[in-house]
């Protein structure tokens, strides 16, 4: 048996384009799917080391609750899919839990890697304004998780662009069905780093 987990962002729920579509790749391969709630976060956190960590504790604390009936050993297969501030939470998740996972990382935040994480797949877009391109370059590098780049897009992976942004979605979701399947993410115009 095969379980994803979804990790949502501060304001990017499960309902919004990049886990929306992942999910729905996760469960047409044979995943079961969970949620990890985090309730209420604090506002304003982007630039603030301390409202980042508040945000964090909530949102591991709730991550936490919300998953405590989640018989972890019946499953074969765990994938973490996290955006933002939920891919330090996954990462947390993980260690807490003693778990072995596949993970997505879409648009990790400086925070991300102070956790420790395990094999996968980051999205990053060079115009995030809550890490820069070469804080998230040398991250992945360091934990050996492939990084795919795409210029110009913000931390929704999104541009002015609205056709533009169809199209780094689909690039995204391409590669993101690749790393579930177990295949090479390889190809399009996203530079891998």
């Amino acid at each position: 048996m095969k379980l994803a987990v979804l990790f949502p962002g501060v304001g990017y729920h499960i309902d919004k384009p990049l886990l929306y579509y992942a999910k729905e790749l996760a469960a047409r391969l044979g995943y079961e799917l969970a949620e990890a709630k985090y309730g209420e976060l604090p506002s304003g956190i982007r630039g603030s080391a301390e409202k980042m960590r508040a945000a964090f504790e909530a949102a591991l604390a709730g991550a936490t609750e919300s998953l405590r009936g989640v018989e972890w050993e019946k499953y074969d297969e765990l994938l973490f899919i996290a955006k933002s501030i939920g891919t330090a939470v996954s990462a947390e998740t993980a260690k807490r839990l003693g778990l072995r996972t596949r993970n997505i990382y879409y648009t990790p935040v400086r925070e991300t890697f102070l956790f420790p994480l395990q094999e996968g797949i980051a999205f990053h877009g060079t115009a995030d304004a809550w890490v820069t391109t070469r804080e998230v370059q040398e991250g992945c590098a360091a934990c050996g998780i492939k990084l795919f780049v795409t210029e110009g897009a913000n931390h929704s992976m999104e541009t002015e662009d609205a056709l533009e942004n169809i199209r780094i979605l689909g690039g995204i979701m391409e590669k993101t069905a690749a790393y579930i399947k177990g295949e090479a993410a390889e190809g399009g115009r996203w530079e891998e780093q």
